[in-house]
């Protein structure tokens, strides 16, 4: 109750603020008060006067109610009453254990205080009972009951908080009432009290919430019997057999009055704990059936304690065909979130989710929810990828293809794959034709969808048939069909930038409108545009309107788009643990995974470090306390519900006409669509089991044009999130003002990086003058120099930045050794923060390697936080991609590899692709099946000339043709309005500039006069040595502001480390649950197959 209270408290203050009706409200307070009236009497007045057999079981008659709740609604779901004899014989026997629990004192122990309490007792356990109405109340077709079971949902907050002062309060009147009425002295009861309660309290507390919270993992696990119900139930069991193997060994000689404790000071925590046992055996060796062995007595003890647990085995009984997906969220598997300490493993079974089986929810279309088939579009953007880059993609397509057959009819996810290829036409004298990536492309397919059709490779089995591959002329280019060895589709859509807008953001427009626009609506266009009306076609579909409403929506509810560049390679269960996230948490609107950056060389380390922290310490603490920011776009999943949200996928469509739009829209596309995402509402999270691996700038000049264009824009997009921030936590329940909070001292620490860097600098080149000068001329040379020759002087001064870096580390070091003692502030900053990072990389076991990489993240510091913020900041003016300009690279890396596959081509004189009319019902084009022999560039030319024809869909081209009209039309070249552009990017990029690195010299200026002022403001830190001691002669001066932001950044890394340790944990959780449930069931699939492969050879070898 008091945890509760605490975290409904936290978040009342900073997330929903919800408020209950008046109904609902007086409706809480009477049912907490009867709850809390009935476990007070029953715990305070009185189990004291009964044995510990008798206390231990008669907590599980509570669910008495829950047990009747489920025959009413067995009996009102009008189903086949297969399991309703379960909730009924436990009702008996609940009944039955309280007539044996009342003989077994009225007839064989008779006394008027013995009477009282069992009527207490009876009445208590009744009234706990009433806790766990909510599990049933939807049940009984009760709109009251339904209204105030949806406002105390909406208003969760504070009705927790209500119902914890309640129970309080109530609590503290009952033990004020019933310590004068019994007759004992406050004195007493405040001893107890003090050495006894408070620590019981304490330790109860503690161990209640653990369980409850091990509970939880178990049942996300997918442990539900065997680490969830089966403790539980052997619980009760356990605690008698603890308490009661000291009377079997040795029956204590003595008891101790209430008196006792008036005197009795204890000496320990010993003493007490063998007092506790001593008076708990005591109640069942004192009582008169069990001093004069009567048969009766004892026989209706046993039989109550045992129809009580019964009575509860079979009260929840339905526990055991629950069926839960993995990591099930809480609130889907338990109603309350309050749990009955006294009453732990009670509380934690009846308040389980109570479902009827089952055929009366599947009336209900939104009891199929659960059950729908999720659809996941893959859809990858390519612009000038290598022919390497293109096959990591491909392959790992194929990889998606075999793990999750189209043919497998109970298959809950389907897939469907999608290539956005940038730019794939070029001119040639006879008009347009694709250039050489689609040819790599082509040729790239073929040799996988080999490799993947051979089961069972063997020298002497016939080579695989290459993909029936249908060539289709679009609006906006040309499109390449495949259906893949399992069946499901693959298509390559090339686009023509001389018919349609080109770059990566219009490319995740087109395939946003034509999956979530075209795709998933056709169906009901198709038959509008055949003239049918809505209303007949509700007939001939034989549904309500309300039911076709929701199958629209649910529809797109299940649709998934996984966003994806082109040379991104991962593994199916990367893309299965996003799925989870999605499908079981709908306000998550994105999910991302942890993206591995690969390549060779110093420039490929350093980001291998550097996005290990980002992912370890930035992501996680972003996820776990509020959003993630930014979901990058190389492997993302986004759900087709919120994308299709107002302000989102339209306002995505629009074209940058001022300066700053150039920066925030188009040169950091994913970290925009997340902000949109954001402010609408929506979660983005982060998955750091679900891994991705993508090419990395490998030279310094491509990584420094990379981050000209990541800085400004995360820049841009995190100051428009926190402008909105007000109404952003409003709508957003994941983002609270704390976390806005955090987020703005995260973006101060940042802005003031360069400064940073250059006080650090100043301790060792003597003065701060020395550390300003060659940021401050290399600042200078920016504005006058092309952008290549600033990156040239970059990289010469980041080499001599690292030597400069490599001194400070020495000179700390030496430092220590000097003074004697590592307990300086320089030195307890440097010490604590490598062994955060060793810590962090140590919970990540297979990234451990990663720390091998941290010394030169140290030395290039200055390069990445001082040079690089400098050369972005001053080139914001420059919207150019900066990576992949060229296709040379393409072709020198892709002409070795197909060379010899065209030159046998042309020896074997192979002919054109012949081309041949093919139609189909829903996507009817002109095909042209290609021979098994590789293709020859030049005849390909001519192929992809003569195929196209229209012959797609007249909606479909309508559809495109007026998405192009509206949104995707080339851009026209206007040099006037290029130049007024320019110069509003020159513009912002000077107000900018001024604006940062004036806060940089305030920061700079400021520090200076501090030391210059010296020991007058400077704060005084005494010399420890690490064995404790201390020399008052001896201290330390650091002066107030270094000192706050040596804290400031201090408490951000103490947060994201704890953010990451509470992030490892629920990976650990989602990992093991879904080992335990996909991979497996894989491994099954995959052994029958073998199985019927080795079945099939042995019977074709014996014939």
């Amino acid at each position: 109750i008091v945890l509760l209270l605490l975290k409904s408290t936290w978040k009342f203050i900073f997330k929903s603020a919800t408020m209950p009706s008046k109904k609902t409200l007086l409706w809480v307070l009477c049912v907490e008060f009867l709850v809390a009236l009935g476990a007070a009497v029953l715990t305070i007045v009185s189990m004291p006067h009964f044995d510990i057999v008798t206390n231990v079981m008669i907590l599980n008659s509570v669910s008495i109610l829950s047990a009747v709740f489920q025959v009413v609604a067995e009996c009102l779901a009008k189903e086949r009453k297969r399991l309703i004899m379960l909730p009924v014989c436990s009702i008996l026997l609940i009944v039955t254990g309280y007539m044996l629990f009342a003989i077994s004192y009225l007839v064989f122990e008779s006394s008027l205080e013995i009477n009282i309490s069992i009527g207490l007792a009876i009445v208590g356990t009744i009234c706990v009972s009433v806790n766990w109405w909510e599990n049933y109340s939807t049940l009984f077709a009760v709109s009251v009951l339904e209204d105030i079971s949806r406002d105390i949902a909406q208003s969760r907050n504070v009705v927790c908080i209500i119902s914890s002062l309640m129970r309080i309060l109530v609590t503290s009147a009952v033990v004020g009432a019933y310590v004068p009425l019994s007759g004992r002295e406050w004195k007493s009861v405040k001893l107890v009290f003090e050495t006894v309660v408070v620590s019981l309290v304490a330790i109860q507390i503690a161990s209640s919430a653990l369980c409850r919270w091990f509970v939880v993992v178990a049942c996300k696990m997918h442990a539900l019997h065997r680490s969830f119900v089966l403790p539980m139930y052997l619980a009760s069991i356990t605690v008698l057999a603890v308490f009661l193997f000291p009377t079997a060994v040795r029956l204590p000689k003595s008891n101790q009055t209430s008196t006792f404790f008036e005197t009795f000071q204890p000496k320990s925590s010993g003493e007490w704990l063998h007092l506790m046992l001593t008076d708990a055996v005591r109640t069942l060796n004192t009582r008169d059936i069990m001093v004069h062995k009567k048969t009766g007595g004892l026989a209706c003890l046993g039989c109550s304690a045992l129809s009580w647990w019964l009575g509860l085995m079979l009260s929840t009984f339905y526990i055991w065909y629950l069926k839960i997906h993995r990591i099930e969220r809480t609130q889907d598997l338990f109603v309350r979130r309050m749990y009955e300490g006294a009453f732990l493993e009670q509380s934690m079974l009846l308040n389980t989710r109570f479902e009827i089986r089952k055929t009366i929810k599947k009336k209900n279309p939104a009891s199929t929810h659960a059950k729908e088939t999720i659809r996941v579009f893959l859809c990858a953007t390519m612009w000038h990828e290598t022919y390497d880059e293109m096959m990591k993609i491909i392959i790992s397509m194929f990889r998606l293809d075999k793990y999750r057959p189209k043919t497998d009819k109970q298959s809950d996810v389907e897939f469907e794959f999608h290539i956005y290829f940038d730019d794939a036409f070029k001119d040639v004298d006879n008009g347009r034709h694709a250039n050489e990536y689609a040819e790599i492309i082509v040729d790239v397919i073929k040799e996988v969808y080999t490799i993947f059709s051979e089961e069972e490779p063997c020298i002497f089995k016939q080579k695989a048939a290459l993909p029936h591959q249908k060539i289709i002329n679009t609006p906006y280019g040309g499109r390449l069909e495949y259906t893949l060895p399992k069946g499901n589709l693959m298509m390559v859509h090339l686009k023509d930038k001389t018919l349609i807008r080109h770059k990566k953001r219009w490319s995740q427009i087109m395939y946003l409108y034509y999956i979530l626009g075209w795709r998933l609506n056709r169906q009901y266009s198709k038959n509008r545009k055949e003239g049918e009306e809505l209303d007949s076609l509700k007939e001939n579909l034989k549904v309500s309107s309300l039911l076709l409403d929701f199958l629209q929506i649910n529809t797109i509810s299940n649709t998934y788009i996984l966003a994806l560049d082109g040379d991104t390679d991962f593994q199916p269960s990367a893309v299965m643990l996003l799925i989870d996230r999605l499908k079981l948490y709908p306000e998550v609107g994105a999910a991302c995974g942890r993206i591995h950056p690969t390549g060779t060389g110093p420039m490929v380390w350093y980001q291998k470090f550097e996005y290990a922290v980002g992912h370890w310490l930035q992501k996680t603490a972003e996820h776990v306390f509020g959003c993630v920011l930014c979901s990058p776009g190389c492997f993302s999943l986004f759900r087709g519900a919120a994308l299709m949200d107002d302000n989102v996928m339209k306002r995505y469509t629009t074209k940058a006409s001022e300066a700053s739009h150039y920066v925030q829209y188009d040169q950091g596309e994913d970290r925009w669509l997340c902000t949109l995402l954001l402010q609408q509402g929506w979660r983005v999270e982060y998955n750091a089991a679900s891994d991705a691996y993508t090419n990395a700038p490998q030279d310094f000049k491509e990584f420094y044009n990379q981050r000209r264009r990541w800085g400004p824009s995360t820049m841009a997009n995190t100051i428009d999130l926190l402008g909105s921030g007000g109404l952003t936590s409003q709508r957003n329940s994941s983002i609270s003002k704390l976390y806005i909070l955090y987020q703005i001292m995260s973006m101060a620490a940042s802005i003031l990086g360069p400064a940073t860097i250059c006080l650090m600098i100043s301790g060792k080149v003597s003065t701060l003058t020395l550390a300003i000068v060659p940021p401050t001329v290399y600042l200078i040379l920016c504005f006058k120099l092309k952008s290549d020759t600033q990156i040239k002087i970059a990289a010469i001064m980041s080499v001599l930045y690292a030597f400069l870096m490599a001194g400070t580390i020495l000179s700390i070091i030496g430092d220590l050794v000097k003074q004697k003692t590592f307990l300086t502030p320089s030195g307890l900053f440097l010490i604590g923060m490598v062994v955060l990072y060793i810590i962090t990389a140590a919970l990540h076991p297979q990234e451990f390697s990663m720390v091998i990489y941290g010394l030169l993240y140290f030395l290039c510091i200055p390069s990445g936080y001082l040079l690089l913020v400098i050369y972005s900041i001053v080139n914001m003016n420059n919207v150019t991609w900066g990576t992949r300009e060229t296709g040379s690279q393409a072709k020198t890396t892709a002409v070795d590899t197909i060379k010899k596959k065209v030159m046998n081509a042309i020896c074997c004189k192979c002919p054109c692709v012949e081309s041949e009319d093919l139609s189909e019902k829903i996507l009817p084009a002109e095909t042209i099946t290609k021979t098994e022999k590789p293709h020859i560039p030049l005849e390909t030319q001519r192929c992809f000339n003569s195929a196209f024809l229209n012959h797609m869909l007249q909606d479909e081209i309508d559809f495109w043709r007026e998405l192009q009209k509206k949104y995707l039309e080339p851009l026209k070249e206007n040099k006037e309005q290029q130049e007024k552009v320019a110069d509003d990017l020159r513009e912002l990029r000077n107000k900018v500039t001024f604006a940062f690195f004036f806060c940089n010299a305030l920061w700079l200026v400021a520090t200076f006069f501090l030391q210059a002022i010296g020991d007058l403001v400077s704060i005084k830190i005494p010399k420890i040595y690490p064995n404790g001691t201390y020399d008052p002669t001896e201290v330390f001066s650091i002066d107030p502001i270094a000192l706050m932001f040596l804290l400031s950044f201090t408490v951000l890394l103490l947060m994201q480390f704890v953010a990451m340790l509470y992030h490892r944990i629920y990976t650990l959780i989602h990992f093991v649950a879904y080992a335990d449930t996909e991979i497996k069931s894989y491994r099954k699939q995959s052994h029958r197959s073998h199985q019927v492969s080795q079945w099939i050879t042995h019977k074709m070898m014996t014939f």
